[in-house]
């Protein structure tokens, strides 16, 4: 989950509603431009962290705050490299081709703690080889698959930007990350509070996207179970962006 600091508390919100807001900006991206197989790459967006189960799990801080994902322990190895197996195992009931996007992105995300536990490495070998296999019945080129996989991690990036409050002050621009098609793209929050994106990639001059987010008034709990309670009982917010084109 990500976890925000408020002047009361904390503000949490979940992996998978931040994925489906990247889901959101990645159905405002212009048509024409639109990278292979659209709405199955944006499936494969609303549902690559769908292994996050923050209720199922340990949630929190020695301190006893919301754990943040950016803080997330690797001490079980195991347990870590079965979530990832089961991720990607359970993309492929939609399709190769989401299938094939979670699995780059495992790979993507993992591939720098190559040769540090063999689970982890045997798991990885494997993503490489469904990888081909799956290009290769799905009839696609690499570099259209890149091209689709460099989308969706551009959307992720610019969502998490938004829930990790990442905005510059002062109207300063913030890198994204490159697009689908290598270009560069840049984010900045205007003194009204309108999110500019340059160059614009969307296919509306104006539109808003949202995110829920539970409000936390309690600082420290004493267990995990606490905190899932606190969390199922929380008021809800929803934090909305309206993006224009300047």
């Amino acid at each position: 989950m990500i976890v925000n600091a408020t002047p009361n508390g904390w503000e949490v919100i979940y992996h998978r509603a931040h994925a489906l807001l990247a889901a959101q900006l990645a159905g405002q991206w212009r048509r024409k431009d639109a990278p292979a197989r659209l709405y199955e790459t944006v499936a494969a967006i609303s549902h690559h962290d769908d292994l996050e189960k923050e209720w199922e799990e340990d949630i929190l801080t020695e301190a006893g705050a919301p754990l943040d994902f950016m803080l997330s322990s690797n001490a079980d190895v195991d347990a870590g490299v079965q979530k990832l197996a089961d991720l990607a195992k359970n993309a492929l009931y939609r399709g190769r081709w989401v299938a094939l996007l979670i699995s780059m992105h495992i790979s993507r995300l993992n591939e720098s703690s190559r040769g540090q536990f063999p689970e982890l490495d045997k798991l990885l070998d494997e993503q490489l080889q469904n990888q081909q296999r799956w290009r290769k019945e799905l009839g696609i080129e690499k570099e259209e698959v890149d091209a689709a996989y460099a989308f969706m991690q551009w959307c992720d990036r610019l969502s998490l930007i938004l829930c990790q409050q990442e905005l510059p002050a002062d109207e300063r621009f913030l890198e994204i990350s490159k697009g689908p098609e290598g270009q560069r793209y840049d984010i900045m929050q205007r003194s009204d509070n309108l999110v500019v994106v340059k160059p614009w990639p969307f296919q509306d001059d104006k539109f808003t996207v949202n995110v829920e987010a539970c409000e936390l008034s309690q600082i420290k709990f004493e267990s995990s179970t606490e905190l899932t309670q606190a969390l199922q009982e929380a008021p809800i917010k929803v934090l909305e962006w309206t993006f224009v084109k300047s």
